[in-house]
């Protein structure tokens, strides 16, 4: 019989895990029955309420904000550079061990300085998130745009193409996979990256929230807002998987057609 996906099993073991998840943690949470040391899931639920009355949603949006915008200067920034890294040899040589350098310098030593030159706003977040998610994002532009066929390559140009044309027309749509499978990673280390800038200076921002509620003993509050940080990563992972779903309608068709295929005897 031939093989084919079962969307029900993925969701039901996503449930199964989300499940498994919170059973652990309320064993955990009753083996401390400490509200200070692990509360449990309905202790911080019931920080919702309070958290809604006293105007903390805009910390969410701040550090959405903060996040967004680092992210996309990050991938304004990898399209242009990875895609010349790609094409110029000795451009990827000259510049590599400078951004291979610089992703080696722990963003938690950077961030304060970030702080200390542009202040306490949001620029010096942006930036700490831009710079985070900037090489995961240009190492899978590299990444995709090297493993093009050259024949492919050799083909455009005897068909008159010029370098935009080809760039437009051949090289990211099938670089889309792995550009793609950055922006997945660079979203993520962006919400990071925001956090990190809160941690070392920040008046708004869930990251603050985090600070504010270590000072304050207020473990609930503390884990309230790394749920918060979560549903955020999950949420634009999976907006992403969505967009590259619209994007790249012919890969899950070659995966579903290969799915389908007769199992040979």
């Amino acid at each position: 019989m031939p093989a084919r996906p079962h969307k029900e099993n993925g969701i039901l073991w996503s449930v199964a895990g989300v499940l498994i998840f919170l059973l652990g943690w309320i064993l955990a949470a009753q083996y401390y029955h400490s509200n200070f040391i692990l509360p449990g899931p309905l202790v911080v639920i019931r920080e919702l309420p309070q958290f809604i009355r006293q105007g903390n949603i805009s910390h969410i949006w701040v550090t959405a904000a903060e996040a967004g915008l680092g992210f996309t200067i990050g991938l304004l920034t990898a399209v242009p550079l990875g895609t010349a890294l790609a094409h110029k040899r000795w451009l990827e040589r000259l510049v590599s061990p400078y951004i291979i350098g610089a992703q080696a310098i722990p963003i938690l030593a950077l961030a304060p300085l970030l702080v200390l030159w542009f202040g306490y706003g949001l620029w010096s977040k942006i930036l700490v998130a831009a710079m985070v998610s900037f090489f995961p994002i240009l190492m899978n532009i590299v990444a995709g745009f090297k493993q093009i066929d050259p024949r492919w390559t050799e083909l455009m140009s005897i068909m008159g193409a010029n370098p935009w044309q080809r760039w437009r027309r051949l090289d990211i749509p099938a670089a889309l996979p792995f550009i793609f499978a950055g922006l997945r990673v660079g979203l993520t280390l962006s919400i990071i990256g925001a956090v990190v800038g809160e941690f070392a200076g920040a008046e708004r921002g869930l990251g603050f929230l985090v600070n504010y509620a270590r000072g304050l003993f207020d473990t609930p509050l503390m884990f309230l807002a790394l749920v918060l940080l979560a549903c955020m990563g999950i949420c634009c992972y999976l907006l992403l998987a969505l967009l590259e779903r619209l994007v790249i309608p012919w890969r899950n068709a070659g995966r579903l057609a290969s799915s389908e295929r007769p199992m040979e005897p």
